[in-house]
């Protein structure tokens, strides 16, 4: 089931996009300072409390009382979408970024460049490379992706 995020949903969350920024992006970066004591499930279920904007704007597919995936979607932009690593495969993202096209008007994101499983998945999922690049943090190379609604 997908549903709105609530502030009992915080720390896992933060696990989730901990666990999966440690797995998918550290491989690239190798930047330990950053994703072995900057980023913490701490300070990242932080900026979910009560009434965030971060809150306000993310979702989370619950399994009977497990929450195994999330989707943060900002206007039309889908801003975080992860699933538990345990639980990848499984069509959990799928079912996160379906529900965030058809109910939030979801089309479009930004990517890591290296990232080609993931822009892989988006693209099997109606997404189109647009060619628009940007460096974010100085350091992160992003690529655009957006869903033609004929699609």
């Amino acid at each position: 089931m997908i549903r709105p995020a609530t502030t009992k949903d915080a720390s896992r969350i933060a696990e989730i996009i901990v666990t999966n920024y440690r797995v998918n992006f550290y491989p690239f970066f190798r930047n330990d300072p950053f994703y072995f004591a900057e980023l913490n499930v701490l300070d990242t279920a932080a900026e979910y409390r009560e009434g965030s904007e971060a809150l306000q704007n993310t979702y989370v597919f619950d399994d009977n009382g497990i929450v195994k995936g999330i989707i943060r979607v900002n206007g039309t932009e889908v801003v975080k979408l992860y699933v538990e690593p345990q639980f990848q495969s499984c069509g959990i993202g799928a079912e996160l970024l379906w529900y965030a096209v058809d109910n939030l008007s979801a089309d479009n994101l930004w990517a890591l460049e290296y990232n080609t499983r993931g822009i892989a998945f988006y693209e099997r999922h109606g997404f189109q490379l647009t060619g628009e690049k940007m460096i974010e943090d100085e350091w992160v190379p992003l690529v655009k992706l957006e869903r033609r609604a004929s699609v």
